[in-house]
């Protein structure tokens, strides 16, 4: 056993198990998914701040997704890349620490400002003639603000008390680090931690899905009200693609949130789905979201040609 109150600053993480063949396939994966997250992400918001035609309340409260998809891929793929590379199973405390928040700063605001995007689509489509009035620049400030306020504090209070905890353990079996696994290296009482994690993520769930629900309700009821058939299109389509994201972002975090508090899951089973929550979303977000938008995809096509075109 570990001696008790174990202060040691070097952690062991459950590696890949990765053979000599497997190496350069995973390491090739890794790296081409973290380029393309970066790229796909940082062009959105690029399109987005350059374009002043695009500084609508729709595409300000949409640019906090792909930054927050960039924190949540650049806290994991480093790690997993240099564990590749190295196959290296050790990791310093204060990193793992760092990891975990910004991990878990990533899945609230996913959640969040889905919902938030929810909302904005709400006003568009069942009160579009007050839409401009009640979505001012100032409203929308709050909303981001409140956004990323609210993720900063609920996470903060998460890892405050776990912080507070004694260690007396150093082997994660995990091959990143959160926060169930981080509470695992704890010897003291976890029981207000495990109450305020079941809180918190209930209290997301609920606000999000409830939220979700309920603006989508309305705005299904406003466009089969409507008598214009290309409204009522393209209504749809913007809420449908909305909805998938949401609806897989869900998939894959409550999994995750439920495996942690089931002992016969596979441990090999819930790494793949922890790690699919900080791959796919990322990935698909910026596609759907800019591809799929007319708006977005008009400015993409024109600055592309503009630098191709004198070539």
């Amino acid at each position: 056993m570990d001696n008790l109150y174990n202060t040691s600053s070097t952690l062991h993480l459950t590696g890949f198990n990765l053979t000599s063949e497997t190496v350069f396939p995973a390491f090739l994966f890794a790296t081409l998914s973290y380029l393309i997250i970066l790229f796909c992400n940082l062009t959105l918001i690029l399109t987005i701040v350059l374009h002043k035609s695009l500084h609508q309340p729709m595409y300000m409260i949409l640019l906090n997704l792909p930054v927050n998809d960039i924190i949540g891929s650049s806290a994991l793929f480093p790690q997993v890349i240099k564990e590749i590379l190295t196959n290296s199973q050790t990791m310093h405390y204060s990193a793992c620490v760092a990891q975990a928040f910004f991990i878990h700063i990533y899945a609230a605001g996913s959640t969040i400002i889905l919902t938030a995007m929810a909302y904005d689509r709400y006003i568009a489509i069942c009160t579009p003639l007050h839409y401009n009035s009640v979505m001012s620049s100032a409203h929308i400030m709050r909303i981001i603000t409140t956004v990323w306020l609210a993720c900063i504090l609920l996470i903060g209070v998460l890892f405050y008390l776990l912080l507070r905890l004694p260690r007396c353990r150093s082997e994660i079996s995990h091959s990143y680090c959160d926060n169930p696994t981080l509470l695992t290296l704890a010897c003291g009482d976890t029981t207000p931690n495990n109450i305020y994690g079941l809180f918190i993520s209930a209290l997301t769930q609920l606000m999000a899905n409830g939220m979700v629900l309920y603006t989508y309700l309305h705005i299904l009821i406003a466009c089969f009200r409507s008598k214009r058939s290309d409204t009522k299109a393209k209504a749809l389509q913007t809420c449908a693609t909305h909805l998938l994201v949401f609806l897989l972002l869900e998939c894959f975090g409550l999994f995750t949130i439920i495996s942690y508090r089931l002992k016969n899951i596979s441990p090999h089973l819930r790494r793949l789905m922890g790690l699919s929550t900080l791959i796919f979303p990322p990935t698909l977000n910026p596609i759907i979201y800019g591809l799929k938008t007319k708006e977005i995809r008009e400015k993409l096509v024109q600055f592309y040609r503009n630098k191709i075109g004198p070539c």
